[in-house]
């Protein structure tokens, strides 16, 4: 992190953090989250003392509100200044970045840090909306799976279970992970065939059920890790273990466990980060203005994040 980064207004005053997030969330202008009003809101006037508090003036309406309704940041206590400093560390760490490290970096409980990190994981999500076909003529995806089941699994009677991850990349483009309890083959097709455009070229290695799912796609290629091979020529499926590598370590290496209930947010997480790299041009700080313009129409309750708080760090 640079030292010019270090001391950007946002990070240290919390009008200025308002100021920069208002400028990401409404940039033609506030906007009432409650009626939709646009014209008729300003500043609330009077003896208020609260930062960043408009109103709306339309006639049906006639509410307060700030930019962090509606959004991540609603009802949190935590300044704003401080989530963005969290949502610049999340960014910015490759492989993570624990609660514990944010609860003794951030000044804030272990509590406090876990939930927070969670709703910035929200932020980071596509929130659940209909993505456009990865790949198309002359592109290239690659697909894998990974089951994870040493430290990102479950304990079912005594026994650990593994949580199957599949993830498809395009070369040189995104990916995206999805977690599929018991894989089989048609799980994998409904995950393909709505994601990757027909027109594409499929690199997987030699699984089974990726021989009939191939045929789907104008072109399959394949290679034979058995065999010791894993390129030849423009066919690989390295990109694609390379990301997982950099998920694998920061599961295991940073968070250490990961349940089943809470995997998809990690997953979005990892995800985030590769689509918004530095190969793409861009930064830590373009990643973390990104997210702000994505904590819209995401809240997160401590109540529906909190089942098996004790199993994820």
């Amino acid at each position: 992190m640079s030292k010019s980064v270090l001391n950007a207004d946002h990070f240290h005053s919390e009008e200025a953090a308002y100021a920069f997030v208002e400028a990401r969330v409404w940039p033609n202008g506030p906007i009432c989250p409650h009626c939709g009003e646009t014209k008729k809101v300003g500043k609330l006037g009077g003896k208020s003392t609260r930062v960043g508090v408009y109103k709306c003036y339309a006639t049906r309406c006639r509410k307060p509100f700030t930019v962090k309704v509606g959004t991540i940041f609603e009802s949190s206590h935590i300044e704003l200044r401080v989530w963005l400093q969290a949502m610049f560390l999340m960014s910015s760490s490759k492989k993570g970045i624990s609660a514990n490290q944010l609860h003794r970096t951030l000044g804030i409980t272990l509590k406090s840090a876990w939930f927070l990190s969670h709703r910035i994981r929200e932020a980071m999500s596509d929130g659940g909306k209909a993505l456009p076909p990865m790949g198309g003529e002359g592109q290239i995806v690659e697909v894998d799976e990974a089951y994870q089941g040493y430290k990102l699994g479950r304990t079912t009677k005594g026994r650990m279970s593994k949580n199957a991850v599949v993830s498809l990349v395009e070369r040189g483009g995104e990916v995206r992970s999805f977690h599929v309890a018991n894989l089989d083959a048609a799980k994998i097709w409904a995950i393909m065939s709505s994601n990757i455009a027909p027109e594409s070229h499929l690199m997987t290695d030699q699984a089974p059920y990726y021989g009939p799912i191939g045929k789907g796609f104008s072109a399959h290629s394949t290679v034979n890790h058995s065999l010791g091979e894993y390129a030849r020529g423009i066919v690989t499926t390295n990109t694609v273990e390379g990301f997982f590598g950099v998920m694998k370590r920061g599961i295991n290496g940073v968070y250490q466990h990961v349940s089943e209930h809470h995997l998809k947010r990690y997953l979005a997480e990892y995800d985030f980060r590769h689509n918004n790299r530095i190969a793409l041009g861009i930064n830590d700080q373009m990643r973390t203005e990104t997210m702000v313009a994505q904590i819209v129409g995401k809240r997160l309750t401590y109540q529906t994040t909190r089942r098996r708080i004790g199993q994820t760090a």
